[in-house]
């Protein structure tokens, strides 16, 4: 059952921010052409895509080998298994949500992508929702850690 729900997790976290986002950020601008005929958008916007991918799947692995649990935990709600461990090495080093801050840095490749206002607006709003998740995060781990936790937040940033 364990498997299963942590299967769930992973999948509906890729369908929502490796999917679902891009296609809402490609229909809100107009459904241009796929295919941008700008040459460095072509170079440019897959490289950001693929560092922000790889920042979220190593932060991904490293939670679930190290902190014996995942991410999917929204706003407030334990969607799968929650980690044990206050996670402070690895992705964390570079600051406190390298996983969020790799599906911003991969939408934002995606906005560069469509290069439209529109599939911009959609990247501030799917942000600022996101900064509500992170404010209920931040009140979970300061209860879960205590002063782990706040001693972390002293020498790390948000993003």
């Amino acid at each position: 059952m364990k498997r299963f729900r942590d299967f769930i997790g992973y999948l509906l976290g890729g369908i929502l921010f490796v999917m679902l986002i891009p296609t809402i950020m490609w229909l809100a601008s107009g459904m241009p052409a796929l295919w941008p005929v700008d040459t460095w958008r072509c170079v440019v916007a897959p490289v950001v895509m693929l560092v922000g991918l790889v920042l979220s799947v190593w932060t991904i692995v490293y939670m679930r080998s190290r902190g014996k649990g995942n991410p999917m935990d929204a706003f407030g709600h334990e969607v799968a298994p929650r980690t044990q461990h206050l996670m402070v090495d690895g992705p964390y080093k570079i600051n406190r949500n390298p996983m969020l801050t790799g599906t911003l840095i991969y939408l934002v490749g995606a906005a560069v992508w469509l290069w439209t206002w529109q599939s911009c607006a959609v990247f501030v709003a799917f942000f600022a929702i996101m900064m509500v998740q992170v404010l209920s995060e931040e009140k979970r781990l300061r209860r879960d850690f205590g002063k782990e936790y706040e001693e972390y937040c002293k020498h790390s940033r948000r993003f």
